[in-house]
């Protein structure tokens, strides 16, 4: 089998040999010693509580990497004394999934239940994820899947809806310092003995590179453990960790949960007004590798959907942007996507003209499609006058203001107004001067001072 498959029950963490990796031999020996998602695992908390209790259905647990996902499913299974299976679906296939369900079926036979542990259970295809369903419907298995993407994207719904899900969250900074601590005291399974200590300031930059992930922090102290032990430096500094670890990798696929998220806080600090969140989510995209035109497309759409008229230059700095990124290109046009990026969040905000389009399509909905009144109808082609077209049509600019009470809608619709400027920014100049002309609809106006030059359009 492609996983470990283990006789008994999920190996203890101190019995794991020295060569190991760090971050394995300090996985948590029972529930108390995890760190972190209280919500999920603390006192009182339903997960713990059907753990305890030995009722624990299938879930699935979702999280970025190093959050406690794999330590959860074996602090599990050695509490629930369950038969433990464990498989990779990096490099397991179908023929490996079934030989565990096997297995747990025949450890039902002696009355034992038997956890399923998947690692990026994400990583497995329609028909192995289906594989899986007749066995956790049965309860051949408990199945724990792991997963650091949307599992509403990535797992098949049938399997979903017969699993409970947890999500788990980004360490804080404190509790990365706790498990970090944690493995600088430890003479057994830690780096307690190695006669390597570290100062504050070393802690500190290993705790913000970190970013929640205890994993990746107890790798970094490994590293710069090692190195310091390679070069008889008996103290680990701050410089030592930039030099040991460069630069922290940042978590972002450009398919899955983090592209939807990220350009979401992008748009919603824009529209927040805070231009140092939009540019700080606009640079994570950009060192991610995140698609530029995929976020100039969505300035573009902001500038209209979030700011319209109120500052009718915000659409105009956003196309601009979004030319100059195709003519200047990376790095260079991150500069223009900053600019636009800052002008919009601090630009005034409307979103008349989209509540306008809303308003228009629900009457659309409930009317169906209108034909124009004659009035309004082309009147350009040969014979379209003999059908009425363009009859009573009046110019607007033969009249005082370029304005004359005429409809322009089908009389079939309840005639709301649909767009409503507001009172920010240039909108309110323009809201002053509807209100003006839509005061003198129904009033008579006065008549042209002569025949018009211009034929009607």
């Amino acid at each position: 089998m492609t996983g470990q498959l283990f006789p008994d029950l999920a190996p203890e963490p101190e019995n794991v040999d020295r060569s190991a990796p760090l971050a394995a031999r300090m996985r948590p020996r029972s529930m108390d010693e995890l760190v972190g998602q209280e919500h999920v695992v603390g006192p009182g908390s339903p997960l713990r509580a059907l753990i305890e209790t030995d009722r624990l259905s299938s879930v699935i647990l979702w999280g970025p990497p190093g959050t406690g996902k794999t330590s959860l499913a074996a602090v599990i299974a050695r509490t629930t004394r369950a038969h433990y299976i464990e498989v990779s679906a990096v490099s397991a296939g179908v023929a490996d999934v079934r030989k565990a369900i096997e297995a747990g079926r025949e450890m039902l036979k002696a009355n034992r239940r038997t956890i399923l542990f998947i690692d990026e259970i994400h990583r497995f295809n329609k028909s192995q994820q289906d594989a899986l369903l007749k066995a956790v419907e049965s309860g051949w298995v408990v199945l724990i899947g792991a997963t650091t993407e949307n599992p509403f994207f990535e797992v098949n719904s049938p399997l979903l809806s017969r699993s409970l899900l947890f999500r788990l969250e980004a360490l804080s900074p404190e509790q990365v310092r706790t498990v970090v601590d944690r493995a600088l005291s430890d003479t057994d399974r830690g780096v307690g003995g190695a006669g390597v200590t570290f100062e504050p300031e070393a802690i500190d930059r290993i705790v913000d590179m970190a970013g929640g992930d205890a994993r990746f922090a107890l790798n970094a102290v490994e590293v710069c453990v090692a190195a310091a032990t390679a070069a008889g430096a008996p103290t680990v500094r701050a410089d030592d960790v930039n030099a040991a670890l460069q630069r922290r990798v940042l978590r972002y696929d450009k398919a899955g949960d983090a592209h939807y998220d990220v350009i979401s806080a992008f748009i919603k600090s824009m529209r927040g007004s805070d231009p140092d969140a939009a540019v700080f989510w606009l640079a994570q995209m950009l060192e991610a590798g995140e698609d530029p035109e995929f976020i100039a497309r969505r300035m573009v759409i902001f500038a209209s959907e979030d700011i319209g008229n109120a500052d009718p230059m915000a659409l105009v700095v956003a196309v601009a942007a979004f030319d100059a990124l195709r003519v200047v290109g990376l790095p260079e046009a991150s500069l223009n996507l900053s600019q636009a990026a800052t002008y919009l969040a601090s630009a005034v905000k409307s979103n008349a003209s989209m509540v306008a389009l809303s308003r228009a399509r629900a009457d659309l909905a409930e009317s169906g499609q209108q034909s124009p009144p004659p009035h309004l109808r082309d009147a350009s082609y040969a014979g379209a006058k003999r059908l009425g077209h363009g009859k009573d049509y009046q110019y607007p600019h033969d009249f005082p203001d370029a304005w004359v009470d005429q409809e322009y809608l089908p009389g079939r619709l309840p005639g709301q107004p649909y767009y409503e400027p507001t009172d920010r920014g240039v909108e309110k100049e323009i809201g002053d001067r509807l209100r003006a002309i839509r005061g003198r609809k129904g009033k008579q106006p006065d008549p042209p001072a002569a025949e018009p030059d211009t034929p009607a359009p």
